[in-house]
């Protein structure tokens, strides 16, 4: 599948397969050719047709094949004589000689020798067989052999997306150190967290293989100090590692200096023989962390970033969705399918994940700015002036709207940032207000703690209390964008969200 030889594989499959007849470059090399169908897929095919074509050595024609591959054009065109003339000698037209040793060119220049062909070919057939036979524990054990590399995880991760399978959250509950497979879905490892490490991943999964955690506390009071620190903790806790012991992460990240507290009191209780410093063992810790608001489900899901390497149990355009369908903007993956069939405008919305300048030849400044939607991580060229221009939007972590030319480059589509926006500013123009149901009052005081006056909307509160039901407009202007849409879901009581 390299580029040259792949343009040959209809035509390797039909002649296989009697639908066309093959074609031999020269009747002298058929038998050369026979095995593959008239294609040219092997270097040493290369070689042995200059031998039989123009009477090279072996080692001329390993020569040959080597300045090919290399592309070295001084030694191509010091090259090309020689065999023009051997075969003008064995009596082929020299015309048809330059259009052999063009095509001899072309395949040396992607191709395998036969050994190396074989060998892949059998392996790829292997990993398609487990792939198309049982892809769960392929992709778990992909995963595995690529733990740290989050660009091949977010690449697997996809894939699994596509074909259906669920990757569930890290969790201390059920995951270890490497990935595994339950009930269909991949689970995934706690090694692969970013700062955990395999040490404190075993550990873990240890300690939970001889009894499951109750909580928190007795997580805290039974891992050994030494095999994670405070970090570690709030690096699990961001990924979610610890929601079947406490839902609230904040709480967790807030109460971190608190957990390894109890993990080194215990620690060294028991080294002195005082097992029982905290209570009995079926008992556990009574841990009492802070209390800590909860973070909006955009802030859930930047820490969920900063700890697996990509967004793992949603993304922060979720809540944007059903409002770009209204403004029919595309993803990713989908206007690159329109671009290839020859659409060349076109908006995006995206998070900005990672932007790299540097200078061009011509001494301007240009941006690379990596881009994430729900149809996985792409990549954007934005030009000095408009780098200039939006540079303050194009900040790891901001949720924008641009707009972009495109164009294809060997059937890769390049993207050319146009203009960028504020996706908050651009959606919030179609919305009025928005209208947040409760069941009770309790909540109107974390409700009010998240509202912001910085824009154009009404806020409507409705209190359903049994069969009653009471709505209240608040006083005053307020944000109302997807993002303030997900803030509000994630207070304790909110039963719903609408936009009006």
């Amino acid at each position: 599948y390299r580029p040259g030889p792949m343009a040959n594989i209809p035509v390797y499959c039909d002649c296989k397969h009697k639908r066309a007849e093959p074609s031999y470059i020269h009747p002298k090399v058929k038998s050369v050719l026979e095995e593959t169908f008239g294609v040219i897929v092997y270097q040493e095919q290369v070689m042995q047709i200059a031998q039989i074509l123009s009477g090279y050595s072996l080692g001329e024609a390993d020569l040959l094949r080597r300045a090919m591959g290399k592309k070295i054009k001084a030694e191509m065109d010091a090259l090309r004589p020689r065999f023009v003339t051997g075969c003008v000698e064995r009596d082929i037209p020299q015309g048809d000689a330059d259009s052999i040793f063009d095509l001899l060119a072309k395949f040396a220049d992607y191709g395998f020798n036969k050994s190396h062909a074989a060998a892949y070919a059998l392996v790829a057939y292997q990993t398609a067989w487990m792939k198309a036979n049982y892809p769960t524990e392929f992709l778990a054990a992909s995963m595995h052999y690529d733990t740290t590399n989050t660009e091949k995880l977010v690449e697997f991760r996809r894939d699994a997306q596509r074909i259906g399978i669920p990757v569930e959250a890290p969790s201390v509950m059920r995951s270890g150190e490497s990935f595994d497979v339950e009930n269909g879905a991949i689970i995934y490892a706690l090694s692969a967290i970013k700062g955990v490490g395999s040490e404190a991943a075993r550990q873990i999964a240890e300690l939970r293989s001889e009894a499951p955690f109750k909580s928190l506390g007795d997580f805290a009071a039974r891992i050994p100090p030494r095999a994670l620190n405070k970090r570690t903790i709030e690096t699990l806790a961001s990924a979610g590692a610890f929601d079947a012991l406490e839902p609230n992460r904040a709480r967790i990240v807030a109460g971190s200096d608190l957990i390894m507290a109890v993990a080194n009191e215990t620690e060294r209780a028991r080294l002195d023989g005082q097992a029982g410093l905290f209570g009995g063992e079926d008992e556990g810790v009574d841990l009492r962390l802070p209390n800590a608001a909860t973070w909006t489900a955009m802030e859930r899901l930047q820490r969920e970033f900063a700890a697996i390497g990509f967004f793992l149990s949603g993304h922060p355009l979720d809540d944007y969705a059903p409002t770009l369908a209204r403004m029919r903007i595309a993803t990713q993956a989908e206007f690159i399918k329109a671009v290839r069939g020859g659409q060349t405008f076109g908006r995006l919305a995206a998070t900005v994940i990672d932007r790299q300048e540097r200078r061009t030849r011509t001494g301007t400044r240009m941006g690379i700015v990596i881009l994430s939607d729900q149809s996985g991580q792409f990549e954007v060229v934005i030009f000095s002036e408009r780098l200039a221009q939006f540079r303050d939007l194009l900040e790891p972590g901001k949720v924008v709207l641009i707009t972009v030319s495109a164009s294809l480059e060997n059937e890769d589509a390049r993207l050319i940032v146009q203009a960028v926006e504020d996706l908050d500013q651009a959606v919030a123009r179609g919305l009025k207000g928005l209208r947040v149901f409760l069941r009770d009052p309790e909540p109107l005081a974390n409700l009010q703690a998240r509202l912001t006056r910085k824009g154009e909307g009404d806020i409507y509160v409705v209190v359903i209390t049994g069969a009653e039901e009471v709505e209240v407009k608040l006083p005053g202007r307020y944000d109302v964008s997807p993002a303030m849409v997900g803030a509000l879901k994630s207070v304790p009581g909110v039963m719903a969200v609408q936009p009006v």
